[in-house]
């Protein structure tokens, strides 16, 4: 085959550190365009960028030309410091070391669009922890949890 075709549709998450709830509403839907934007110059399409007051989720392709861990440390550098500028009170912000990543079947995708788009009203029911916990097992990843947190 002449050429590498690719098309991994990729749901990756992330919290503040320790789960802080720092993420202002009056500068969320800013920070989700911000991030929107550098997955986009990576080459990652977004279809979406979500989240809480404690973490972020974002839908996008995953460009054959970038690893995974690569986009997020990228995305959590450039965001980091980028939010730190927005006020005086988001000096000492900083994102939680560790990430999930699912990949999602294509069939799958409007599904995941709402939930992140529900974000709000889905964690009136169920905190980060229950929600992160829960899509690990949806998803059969092993993990400690004595090691999932900070």
């Amino acid at each position: 085959m002449g050429q590498s075709l690719v098309k991994n549709y990729v749901h990756i998450i992330f919290s503040t550190k320790h789960r802080e709830p720092t993420i202002d509403p009056l500068f969320e839907t800013e920070l989700h365009a911000y991030i929107g934007g550098i997955c986009n110059e990576l080459e990652c399409p977004v279809l979406v960028v979500g989240g809480y007051v404690d973490h972020i989720h974002i839908l996008c392709l995953l460009s054959k030309k970038i690893a995974l861990m690569n986009l997020v440390r990228t995305v959590k550098a450039k965001a980091s410091k980028w939010f730190k500028t927005k006020d005086i009170s988001l000096e000492s912000f900083y994102w939680q070391d560790g990430y999930g990543a699912f990949s999602v079947n294509q069939n799958k995708v409007d599904i995941v669009v709402r939930y992140i788009k529900n974000q709000k009203q889905h964690h009136r029911k169920i905190n980060f922890k229950d929600e992160f916990i829960s899509l690990l097992k949806d998803n059969e990843v092993e993990y400690d949890e004595k090691f999932v947190w900070d």
